[in-house]
This record gives structure tokens, sequence and C-alpha cells, in this order.
């Protein structure tokens, strides 16, 4: 991951227009000019005029190492600079530029399609698993971007699996029949009327309303819930004043294998049932990373409504663009990964053991952000390797 050639997310040019952010001009003319050494680049100027220094750009032209972006300070609103990974880069953060489409002529669209051969030689019939939740499910426009980038790759060969979550949904439906969402430690507390809810709205409503908007976007896609075909065996969870929450013993990944291999998108509700036969909710992180075990998954990919794994979760600028096992182990101790943070790298943690290539958290409020994570050497969030 950490070799990959940077230009398969000017594929994105070839569909909507891309805002000048993304791909200026002068990226245009680079990918002309240096064919396979195109580079993503976040050399726009300020709305107030600041710009990155002469001879600097977001990507150093040999160390593989980040170069340090100008400090700027409020009102700016920043954002993260696109960098390249290697030995746990902590990236900065630069002003946010001005936004506008620039289209591209033909020659150099078929010049983006020819330097995206190797991401889809690298890629063509690997599997990918990709939790989807947090903000990218309320906002329509975010919502919108994640369906056309999995339409995408899986419209390139690649396979992939979409694991779901429904918290904000749930909470509607509970509120709607005169149930108070409650929580604990981070899990739902599930009792029986409440599961009732749970499985009516993530097996039913969310689950129904993601395939559709695949589809009309082009893909095909099935709906699945844990319970279909026997795929998430679980055992409730010891805390019994949590209700049925249950924890995966189990995952029998033959439909998913079915569907993926004739190119349908496999959606999963995160409902599972134990040997009585009774359900149980599932943490989507939780699933998404046994689902990829099972699949032996090439990516595992958990969006979230952070920018990645923080150095300092009070500032932006000190994300870690890669990190190892090791290292998170270390980062636990000292207190770096807390919070929220510990169960979403520890999933990626069991995942790695387990034959995962590569796990991923990334922001899911990032416009494009599961291509951008994939497809580039800079990543917009914070890659996991063993």
């Amino acid at each position: 991951d950490r070799t990959r050639k940077s230009g398969a997310a000017d594929l994105l040019a070839l569909f909507p227009p891309l805002p000048a952010a993304f791909s200026p001009p002068a990226i245009a003319a680079e990918i002309l000019d240096r064919p396979r050494q195109i580079g993503m680049a976040m050399r726009a100027a300020c709305p107030r005029g600041c710009a990155v220094p002469a001879g600097r750009s977001a990507r150093h032209p040999v160390a593989a190492r980040a170069v340090a972006a100008p400090r700027v300070t409020a009102p700016h609103p920043p954002v993260l600079s696109l960098r390249r990974r290697g030995n746990n880069v902590v990236t900065r953060a630069i002003a946010e530029p001005e936004l506008k489409e620039v289209p591209l002529t033909n020659l150099q669209r078929v010049t983006v399609l020819s330097e995206a051969l190797p991401f889809l030689r690298r890629f063509a019939g690997k599997t990918i698993v990709v939790k989807y939740g947090g903000a990218a499910m309320k906002d329509p426009k975010l919502k919108a971007g994640v369906i056309t980038d999995i339409v995408l790759l899986s419209t390139v060969g690649i396979r992939v699996v979409m694991v779901h979550g429904g918290g904000p949904e749930i909470n509607s439906w509970l509120t709607k029949v005169g149930i108070e969402p409650k929580f604990k430690n981070g899990l739902r507390v599930t009792d029986a009327d409440t599961m009732d809810i749970v499985e009516m709205v993530l097996g039913g409503r969310v689950n129904k309303s993601l395939v559709q908007l695949m589809q009309q976007a082009g893909g095909r896609a099935i709906g699945l819930s844990g319970k279909d075909g026997d795929m998430l065996k679980a055992r409730q969870m010891v805390e019994k004043d949590i209700g049925f929450v249950g924890e995966v013993i189990k995952v029998d990944p033959s439909v998913l294998q079915v569907a993926a291999s004739q190119g349908i998108i496999p959606i999963v509700a995160t409902i599972a049932t134990d040997s009585t036969g009774q359900a149980l909710n599932i943490n989507a992180d939780t699933a998404a990373g046994e689902i990829a075990a099972a699949l032996q998954a090439e990516k595992l990919v958990l969006m979230t409504d952070v920018p990645g794994v923080l150095h300092d979760k009070d500032d932006i600028s000190t994300k870690y663009s890669s990190l190892d096992i090791r290292k998170c182990r270390r980062l636990t101790e000292d207190g770096i990964i807390a919070g929220g943070m510990i169960p979403k790298v520890e999933c990626c943690i069991r995942a790695l053991a387990q034959g995962v290539k590569a796990a991923h958290i990334i922001d899911g409020r990032a416009s494009h952000g599961i291509l951008l994570e994939l497809l580039t050497d800079e990543g917009v969030g914070t890659m996991i390797t063993g």
C-alpha cells in the first residue's frame, strides 16, 4: 500500500466533475507530461490568498514523508492535506481551497484511465469489506458519494461487501413508539421491544433503502442480514443488563461469496442469531471485522466520524497516516488511543490477526473518502497493517 502509484483518485474525473482542489489543470498537465507519476496535489490557493510555498508540494519529490504545509490561523477552516504514507507519518492541516469544477478534455480522460490500470490489475477479484455508518448515513450528499464509490469499485471488478449500522434511524423509530434509546459502554441496551425495532429498521428500512440507492447508481446489490444463510452466529454478551446484544462466534461467508462472485454487492445488516434462534444486535464495526476475516479480505474499511487515529484528539493536524499493530499497542498503553477509538482499533487488529491484509479507519464525512483512501499513496485516514 505504501508503494502505490497515485492516479486512481483522478479516475473520479471520468464521472461527476471534481472540484479544482483535486483536478486543477496543473494536475492534468502533470498527467500528460509524466505518465505513471501521477500524484494528488493540494496546491490550490486559500480564498484569502494563502498558497503553498514555491517549490513545495503536498507530496515530497524524493522522501516518503510528509512535507510541512503552511500554518494558517482562523478564520480559515482546516482540511487534511493528502500526504504520502510511510513510517507512521503524522499529517498536517492546510487551508481549505476554493472549489471549482474544471472539466477534463477527452485526451486527459483517456490518460487517467490508462494510469488507473495498475490499480485495476491489483484489486481485480479481491474483496474489500466496508463498514458504513455515522454521518455518512445521515447526509444525502455524503451517502450518494459513498454509494458511487462502491459501485465504481464493483464495476472495475473489485468484490465489495458493505456492512452497515443504522443508529440514528433506530433511535428515531424507538422515539416514535415511545421507547427511550439507552446505551451502556457504547453499546445499545436492547430489550425485547427494542430488538424488534432494531430488526425491523436495520434489516428492513435501512438495508433495503441502501439496496435501492446502489441499484439506482448502476450497481447490482442484494440486502441481507446475519440471519440469512446462517451467516452470523453469536452468543449473548456477558453483561446481561444490556439485553439482546451479541458477540460473533462464527461466520459462514458462503452466501456473500456467491453474490460477490456474480458481481453483486452484498449489503449486510448486523443482526445475528444464537444457538436457540434468538435474534441478537451486533456492533457493526465488530461484525465487519469478523466478516472481513472470514472472507480473507484484502482490506477492511471502517467509516467513522473522525479523520482517523489522532495523536491529539482535539487537533486534526496530528493524524497518523499509517500504523502497525505494535505502534497501536504502544499508543493505547500511552492513552493516545482512547475512548471510542479503542474498540475500532482492536477490531482492526483482530481482523489483521486473522488474515486481512490491511485495515483503514477513515472519516465518512470526507467526499469520496473510500476511493481516496484505497487508491492513492496519500490516503485520507489511518491505515493499519500487521
